[in-house]
């Protein structure tokens, strides 16, 4: 495993930016340049990257820079991480000065934090000599606590370095490295925010019976996620969410290419600049009222316009809820198969689908069946699609099961027999992801 002393941050100012220099100085002992446009944008970005992995004491290895100082930090660093914005024309900006840069020094290893874009590309801005040392490293945030990590090569990466960045990764960093091939969003993104679309649609679809908050009931945490997918949506920040689903969109041509397109109401939110979380509004929204309590709203679609959040209650979720408290994780999810409530249908839908779409990503785009396993755990806090598998029988009963929700053209476009038949028993504890609540 190679050293690595001194990273240098490009982007360094952003939530990603500031919180992957605290990854390289607490887990890595690396002195890291945090570079952002304006000085006093990176001395706030130090300030965040302490708070992001609670250790204060890191903050002597992180240094403040901006871009004039660019040629001096990286003439010192063995790695540069690029963590700007998901930008082609940004990071093509970047990239450009940092070749510029690097010309003039021996080997050094390039990485771009880039959560879909073709890091192929990028590495064709650099010279032949330099372009097989150009890597794409897409971490999840917050990455203290989501330890996944997608490591992506290119056709020109050099395999020793490779080879000693994963061991690098896993040994000093202590993330779960998932290598993935270059293709849009990689793994992990391209099968989470297929899902969490096809739920904004579906929102959409059941807006005369709820909408948002409904569709977050029905795949609430005891289907196996921290966040419902909608409340996920609003975390991450609508931009974001349509950033990604609009490149898998233009780049994907699979059965799901439709799930990638975004619904209009999610369209005129982000117009409005209610992009979620960070912005105040979005999907939810919190009210602090006078006496310092809190109202939970939610973006109404059929009406245009927030309202209180509704705590829905389905007689389905009561039993599985009920068995998930005693451990019977199977027999919940028995409930959820044997039932035919129109919430039920939807849930196990959705489900379905989880694992099917996981299995056909993770065959085109990872070197195995157990990956999407890893990426949906580690960097979504999702239950693992093989389990999902165990927990509704084994694989001969969830292709029933598949055939008694799908019609015979579904099954034949999305493989499902083929898909399946590269099945395994989880290597994953799945009890954890499933919780007991709404």
């Amino acid at each position: 495993m190679f050293s690595i002393n001194t990273v240098t941050v490009v982007g360094a100012n952003g939530t990603m930016g500031c919180n992957v220099a605290a990854i390289f100085a607490s887990f890595g002992a690396a002195k890291v340049y945090m570079i952002s446009r304006d000085l006093e944008k990176s001395k706030k970005a130090i300030e965040n990257a302490c708070k992001s992995v609670k250790a204060d004491s890191i903050k002597a290895r992180l240094i403040p820079a901006d871009y004039s100082q660019l040629e001096e930090c990286i003439k010192e660093s063995e790695l540069i991480f690029e963590s700007c914005a998901e930008d082609w024309d940004i990071k093509t900006e970047i990239h450009t000065k940092i070749a510029e840069v690097l010309m003039k020094y021996e080997k050094k290893i390039v990485c771009t934090g880039t959560s879909g874009l073709s890091v192929t590309k990028l590495a064709e801005l650099y010279g032949a000599e330099y372009k097989k040392f150009v890597f794409g490293i897409h971490f999840f945030n917050p990455p203290y606590s989501m330890t996944l990590c997608e490591l992506v090569p290119t056709v020109y990466s050099d395999k020793k370095t490779r080879e000693e960045l994963q061991e690098y990764l896993q040994k000093k960093l202590k993330r779960v490295v998932v290598l993935v091939k270059d293709k849009p969003a990689f793994l992990a993104n391209r099968v989470g925010f297929q899902f969490i679309n096809k739920a904004m649609k579906m929102a959409e679809q059941y807006k005369y019976s709820g909408g948002i908050d409904y569709i977050d009931a029905i795949i609430g945490p005891f289907t196996g996620r921290a966040m419902a997918p909608l409340v996920t949506a609003n975390f991450v920040g609508l931009d974001v969410h349509k950033a990604i689903v609009d490149n898998l969109y233009e780049n994907t041509e699979d059965y799901a290419h439709d799930d990638f397109v975004l619904p209009e109401f999610c369209y005129q939110l982000i117009q409005k600049g209610a992009l979620g979380r960070k912005s105040g509004e979005g999907l939810y929204k919190v009210l602090v009222n006078d006496n310092g309590s809190k109202t939970h709203q939610v973006y109404d679609i059929e009406h245009g316009r927030y309202r209180d959040v509704i705590k829905y209650t389905f007689p389905f979720v009561d039993v599985m809820l009920a068995y998930m408290k005693i451990g019977n994780y199977k027999a919940a999810f028995q409930e959820l198969y044997q039932n035919r409530s129109s919430e039920a249908e939807i849930c196990c839908r959705f489900l379905i689908d989880y694992v099917v779409y996981s299995m056909t990503v993770s065959n085109e785009v990872a070197y195995s069946v157990h990956a999407a396993d890893d990426a949906m755990t580690t960097g979504f806090n999702w239950c693992p699609p093989l389990a999902i598998i165990e927990l509704f029988g084994g694989k001969d009963e969830f292709l029933n099961l598949c055939k008694l929700y799908l019609n015979e053209e579904q099954i034949q476009n999305m493989r499902i027999e083929q898909i399946i038949e590269k099945y395994e028993n989880t290597k994953c504890d799945y009890r954890k992801y499933l919780r007991a609540k709404r």
